[in-house]
């Protein structure tokens, strides 16, 4: 345990007197990450914010379902049980027409003069119920399993326009992690053939240190670790722009983007989530790119 120990730290000095020794390929490949990572750290910020809001939007859907005027309290009863059976019903609330019309009673004297002369016969409006969905996805399913009910007249949740939004946000949210996940395989490539050439550089050096029986392990390592200290170099600055960048950008809009509706994550702990991830992805592709570029060019 202690060898292997010992062999790590050995790894860990000597690749960091490799990328001061291969200064200008070691900064190549720190610029490559640096420059991927800002992009990275900008699609990681979008994306979040982009399902923030579509979380935001989908929690505030609603479907309303009217029963028919002749509706009376049993049958009404029996929607109740229903609506509660049902998977996807995450809450509901219930207004009587009576409650309705002393709503719209308090909110304008010509509604109170015209409503007042109303009995529970002659009330042209409606009993209703707004519903949350678990799934908004099943929405459009569970709109029209409540339209088959007993005595429900009409079922509105802004049929069209409500599924386009959801296929909008899915898209969105799919087109920013397809940019990271390329961005990530391009850095990875680049950092492959830029290692190479830092082990071209060193061929001696492998040479000498196989003929004096050096492990597998033992070469590899310093590569391995070389990569990850590139990585972690090259997560600084976007590290930087991410956190100040942010911070400046919600401060700027006041947590809002044009309008009120699209809401922004607050920056913390937000900003502290997103640098960890960038700084993880610089460290993983430093790695797997060094990784990469030994097993295929040193053939160890």
């Amino acid at each position: 345990m202690m060898t292997i120990f010992r062999m790590i730290g050995r790894g860990i000095r000597d690749a960091f007197k490799s990328v001061f020794r291969n200064f200008s390929l070691s900064l190549a490949s720190i610029s490559c990450i640096t420059i991927t990572l800002v992009i990275v750290a900008i699609s990681i910020i979008a994306s979040f914010n982009v399902e923030n809001f579509a979380k935001k939007i989908e929690s505030d859907l609603t479907i309303v379902v009217f029963m028919e005027n002749n509706a009376d309290e049993k049958e009404v009863d029996n929607a109740k049980k229903e609506i509660e059976r049902m998977d996807n019903i995450d809450s509901y609330k219930f207004e009587s027409k009576n409650r309705v019309k002393d709503e719209m009673s308090k909110q304008s004297d010509v509604f109170d003069a015209v409503m007042k002369e109303w009995d529970d016969e002659s009330n042209p409006l409606r009993d209703t119920f707004q519903i949350k969905v678990k799934d908004v996805e099943k929405i459009k399913t569970t709109a029209k399993q409540l339209k088959k009910m007993d005595k429900v007249a009409v079922v509105r949740y802004g049929e069209g326009m409500v599924d386009k939004l959801i296929n909008t946000f899915s898209s969105v949210e799919k087109v920013a992690y397809g940019v990271v996940i390329a961005l990530v395989i391009v850095t990875i490539f680049l950092i492959i053939n830029t290692i190479k050439l830092t082990i071209f550089s060193r061929k001696r050096e492998i040479s000498i240190m196989r003929l004096v029986g050096a492990s597998n392990f033992s070469i590899k390592t310093p590569f391995i670790i070389e990569g990850m200290v590139l990585g972690l170099i090259g997560s600084i600055i976007p590290v930087i722009l991410t956190t100040f960048g942010y911070l400046t950008f919600y401060k700027h809009f006041d947590g809002y983007l044009f309008t009120q509706i699209i809401e922004l994550i607050k920056p913390e702990p937000f900003i502290y989530y997103a640098s960890g991830l960038v700084v993880i992805i610089g460290i993983l592709v430093g790695m797997i790119g060094s990784a990469g570029a030994v097993r295929k060019y040193l053939k160890v």
